[in-house]
């Protein structure tokens, strides 16, 4: 089905004014500063917004692809064929109870940045993700975590809007988008991984070839609305010990380590990826604009005008070294949005 932007422009404009553009180079959303033009480019402030954007996109059989701060997505040098809406919800409430509270908060709300005001209030449990760049919709997705811990360990249950219904139907089927809650032990949270992964991956077959993910109508299929995180009490000050102490163990990133994304490729079981990846001796690697990060190897960093494209000549290079070398079939932990082109 053709996309007509200037129909969806219209009918979106008097709603979100500013906030709707045409032909927003994805470059300026993408951590690693690549990736050309979305058709149009939303920004969402409230659930609310969300809910009605995905459901007029799904009465239109508008193609709508939702993002938080895209720091694990590669956009295509083609673009995105549709409207790309960036949650930026920030609203959250915390129901404290003794020493414990239930934190409830919308999707978009930013990890780090939530970190330092829940710890001047006295509450702790995420400090741990201080150094983790997005929100925390994105971060359950992948059931991030650092310092031996994640999310999932402080996720109780959550809200999702499924959309599911929208990418089976054809021009003729309208289905209405539903809010369905998970609890937590219907996630399938493990090391890296949550129920909303499938399907969200590319992959590189053992020939070197990149196959991009299917792209649904509504993408993903199942959006984070909003989450319930368990909190614990603890004084301001040994918050922010902890917080300063794990800022420490965070490197200083230069402004061209600032343009990076990662981590590229899953970590096999028992292993790093990025160990093996050096063991392979492809430490520092570059292609045109794109190189492996010196100091982790499962990261990159565009080093000034970097292309997609690029990028994925980078990755299956990778892959097929590490394959080749030691046997280990590396499997991408990084999403590719976009018009393929021809």
């Amino acid at each position: 089905m053709t996309f007509h932007s200037d129909e969806a422009y219209a009918l979106l404009q008097p709603h979100f004014q500013r906030r709707v553009r045409r032909n927003e180079p994805l470059a300026r959303h993408s951590a690693l500063h690549v990736g050309g033009p979305a058709d149009l480019w939303v920004t969402l402030e409230s659930t609310q917004e969300l809910t009605s954007l995905v459901n007029t996109c799904a009465e239109k059989h508008y193609p709508l692809l939702i993002t938080g701060n895209s720091s694990n997505i590669i956009y295509s040098d083609h673009g995105v064929r549709g409207i790309v809406a960036h949650i930026a919800t920030q609203s959250y409430i915390i129901d404290a109870q003794g020493n414990e509270a239930l934190l409830v908060a919308e999707a978009g709300v930013n990890w780090p940045h939530l970190v330092y005001v829940l710890a001047e209030q006295g509450w702790g449990g995420l400090e741990f993700g201080v150094n983790i760049p997005g929100t925390l919709g994105g971060s359950v997705v992948s059931n991030a975590g650092s310092h031996n811990e994640d999310i999932g360990q402080r996720l109780l249950w959550l809200e999702v809007l499924d959309a599911r219904g929208s990418n089976i139907g054809g021009e003729e089927t309208i289905a209405i988008p539903l809010i369905h809650r998970y609890e937590h032990a219907e996630l399938d949270l493990s090391y890296r991984h949550s129920r909303f992964r499938l399907r969200r991956h590319a992959n590189i077959t053992q020939d070197g070839q990149f196959v991009p993910s299917d792209r649904g109508m509504i993408e993903p299929g199942e959006i984070i609305l909003r989450l319930a995180l368990t909190l614990s009490r603890d004084t301001p000050q040994h918050l922010s010990q902890q917080i300063k102490a794990y800022k420490a163990q965070q490197r200083p990133q230069p402004e061209i380590l600032q343009r990076q994304a990662g981590p590229l490729f899953k970590d096999p079981t028992g292993c790093d990826a990025g160990y093996l990846i050096e063991e392979a001796g492809l430490q520092g690697l570059r292609i045109g604009q794109v190189q492996l990060v010196p100091y982790d190897a499962n990261y990159i960093m565009n080093l000034g005008s970097a292309s997609a494209w690029e990028v994925i000549a980078l990755l299956a290079t990778v892959h097929q070294e590490v394959l080749k070398r030691l046997n280990v079939d590396l499997q991408l932990d990084i999403e590719f949005q976009g018009d393929k082109g021809s």
